[in-house]
């Protein structure tokens, strides 16, 4: 996350995941919520302007999916990518389309995103 913004709450009390300008297009981040049993690992993508989330867990062993922080995507950033395995997911659905889990997913997470940019896990 750039800068120290300080963080807006939203009306349920919520500390946001992250901004949208903290994301470059094509860009992602990984944001940890939690600890213990309710710890949750979100990967905030963008993509085409678009932002998907999903639980940044590879479906073949549950790893995260970047080795390094940061890296998410595959060199001509055309797919996600799980450096444990190598595994390939569409950034859209994410399919995986190649790699142990072929036809496996990333498991999806709702967000929404503020009149400001704030982006925040959407209630259930």
């Amino acid at each position: 996350v750039r800068g120290r913004r300080q963080m807006r709450q939203d009306p349920l009390n919520k500390e946001p995941l992250a901004y949208r300008d903290d994301l470059a297009d094509p860009g992602a981040i990984s944001v940890i919520r939690g600890a213990g049993v309710n710890r949750v690992d979100v990967l905030i993508v963008c993509n085409k302007g678009q932002l998907i989330a999903y639980l940044n867990a590879c479906p073949h062993q549950g790893t995260p999916l970047e080795t390094f922080d940061g890296h998410f995507f595959s060199v001509n950033h055309a797919h996600l990518l799980c450096s444990t395995h190598g595994a390939e997911f569409r950034v859209g659905d994410g399919l995986c389309i190649k790699g142990p889990c072929k036809g496996q997913a990333l498991t999806p997470i709702r967000i929404f995103v503020d009149d400001e940019g704030a982006i925040f896990l959407a209630d259930e």
